[in-house]
């Protein structure tokens, strides 16, 4: 101690790189805006889809549709109380994947698994975009022509953002959750204080019966509406990116999810049958339901720009919860590792940009049609949801925690649930495309399958895991160092290389006998203690005759390094300028021989 001061033990602080730290990861609210705004926004085409599936038995069926959406709301309790027990077992992340790898045990479940999950996060993408520009086209109907390019437009956006990280992206969707939420609240609230709608939209469709209401009709109307569960299991697949404690912050962004997305979903329910809202031409049911709230005034445009701007902005929970999920696939070597490497920010890169080709490649291929894509939608999640839930059921079973037959039930209820909801649309929407779904997921199951064999087998050929044998010791090593004249270059690269080898031989390749007998004047006068060989090359091939002559050079055993000297000027606008002949030749090299390949570069100043 000195003047009253106790001594300190100081600890030297690291500056932290971008996306290291607690400041980069998500709160409970952050949360709730970057990952759940796929399963919010579903109440733009989930209500929609049911009022679609019982119209046909006519508008008198309607009534049915606050039932539906009553046990779709049970459903949904059953998948977030499922789904927050997923977070506290599995605190890494990987949702369903993870669930069915440790709990159901075996390969084709987590490979089945993942496959669904990857399609559905993808379809995410593509059917958010798609609804959105409905949406836009319900208020501007002259926008109605050029919807794809809207979706591309959107999807580029959120790419650029997502690539900057999950962070910066969920403070940019914080305001229009908010405004989303208050939005289609305000449409509940004020439509049911109204004795009739304020106003009315779109063309009037006859909507004659074609069917009887019964069972398999309201078992459609069912499957149909569970496209609004969608988004439920993305907050346990992005645990890993919330703030500590994460298991508790992702809980209760998973808790609001479901209190939100059930409140709106029966509201709007109850609106759709008291109104007996029908399809009509040219406008979403929901924006029917807000012109009979709002009118349809500037709050009409207004509410339909937010619910445009939340649709596009939907898709961000796929950019959330694919990468990380790519991420696990690669480190069980069932994708290609690149996709488990991350940038400085917190962000995988590789998955942001794979989603967003993907995506856009779906989205050109059904020309942003929601009708098309839907049916693709709504398999693949299924698939997930049970998986998920009979992994727990299992996992309850085997580990008998303290209330797990409770646990264990409400799981079950749900699988079982989820697997008739799945199975119903499956058979009901088999022609209309969800037999793409059936062919993709065992293609990207053998996909995987092929890669993780690939992984294995290079493994066992490298003997990774085992101590290996004592190097091999080389008595002699050989530096082949390519040059075309005597200059600056030569003697940067003969420098480094005797400091690199034991022996070290220039090589150079001549078509014009004058010139071969220059530069060998002008080597002889140089002299640096190096032989130089120059080879004939009558044709004027430079490459073919250095890769024969490293070839033969490497037949008598000795370790063999090429050292290509390449010009780097300053600026990159004048890279263009620089001929590319080494590395076309170290790429030659490197495919038709063992030698070592170094390119030593010499940077200019201009």
């Amino acid at each position: 101690m000195a003047y009253g001061l106790a001594r300190r033990e100081l600890k030297p602080k690291v500056p932290l790189r971008p996306g290291e730290g607690e400041k980069d990861h998500l709160t409970s609210l952050e949360g709730l805006a970057a990952l759940s705004l796929d399963a919010l926004s579903s109440v733009a085409y989930g209500p929609e889809a049911i009022v679609l599936a019982l119209v046909v038995a006519g508008t008198g069926a309607l009534t049915a549709t606050l039932p539906v959406t009553l046990a779709i709301t049970c459903l949904l309790a059953a998948l977030v109380v499922s789904y927050a027990q997923v977070i506290a077992v599995h605190p890494d992340g990987g949702g369903a994947y993870a669930v069915a790898k440790k709990d159901l045990g075996g390969t084709t479940a987590s490979l089945l698994a993942a496959a669904s999950l990857v399609v559905d996060y993808v379809l995410t993408v593509a059917v958010s975009l798609a609804a959105g520009a409905d949406a836009l086209a319900s208020a501007f109907p002259a926008l109605a022509h050029d919807k794809l390019l809207v979706c591309l437009a959107g999807l580029a956006l959120l790419t650029a953002v997502n690539l900057r990280g999950v962070t910066e992206s969920a403070r940019v969707l914080m305001l229009p959750t908010v405004l989303f939420i208050v939005a289609i609240v305000g449409v509940i609230v004020v439509g049911l204080f109204r004795a009739h709608p304020a106003a009315v939209v779109g063309t009037a469709q006859p909507a004659p019966a074609h069917e009887a209401l019964g069972l398999l009709l309201i078992l459609k109307a069912f499957s149909s509406g569970c496209s609004a569960l969608t988004g439920v299991e993305a907050i346990a697949n992005a645990v890993p990116t919330f703030r500590t404690p994460r298991v508790r912050r992702a809980q209760r962004t998973e808790f609001m999810l479901g209190a939100l997305l059930g409140l709106m979903l029966v509201g709007l329910a109850v609106l759709i049958r008291r109104d007996q809202v029908a399809p009509r031409a040219n406008v979403t049911i929901l924006a029917q339901l807000t012109a009979g709230a709002y009118g349809d005034g500037w709050a009409y445009y207004a509410t339909n720009l937010m619910v445009t701007l939340v649709l596009l902005l939907a898709a961000n929970t796929s950019f959330g919860g694919l990468p990380v999920l790519m991420s696990l696939l690669a480190r069980d070597h069932r994708l290609p590792h690149l996709f488990a490497l991350r940038a400085e920010r917190p962000v995988y890169r590789y998955g942001v940009v794979a989603l967003a080709l993907l995506a856009a490649a779906l989205l050109i291929a059904t020309d942003a049609n929601t009708h098309r894509l839907i049916p693709l939608f709504a398999i693949g999640v299924f698939i997930g949801f049970t998986i998920s839930q009979l992994g727990l059921v299992r996992h309850w079973a085997t580990q008998k925690p303290d209330g797990w037959k409770h646990r264990a039930v409400i799981n079950g209820t749900g699988a079982v649930l989820t697997t008739l909801a799945g199975l119903v649309l499956l058979l009901t929407k088999f022609l209309a495309g969800a037999w793409v779904v059936v062919i993709a997921v065992p293609l990207m199951m053998l996909l995987f399958a092929r890669i993780q064999r690939y992984y294995t087998e290079v493994g066992k050929e490298l003997e990774l895991g085992r101590v290996p044998a004592p190097p091999d010791r080389c008595t002699t090593s050989l530096v082949i160092v390519p040059l075309g004249e005597v200059s600056k270059l030569a003697r940067h690269a003969i420098g480094a290389a005797l400091a690199l080898g034991d022996e070290v031989v220039a090589v150079a390749v001549q078509a014009d006998p004058d010139k071969s007998r220059t530069l060998r004047e002008a080597w002889d006068r140089w002299d640096p203690g190096v032989r130089l060989d120059i080879i004939d090359s009558p044709h004027r091939s430079l490459v073919q005759p250095i890769v024969n002559y490293v070839q033969r050079a490497a037949q008598d055993g000795r370790r063999i390094a090429v050292l290509i000297p390449e010009v780097e000027p300053k600026h990159r606008r004048y890279e263009i300028l620089q001929n590319q002949r080494g590395l076309l030749l170290a790429t030659v090299l490197r495919a038709r021989t063992d030698v070592v390949v170094c390119m030593l570069p010499y940077r200019l100043r201009l």
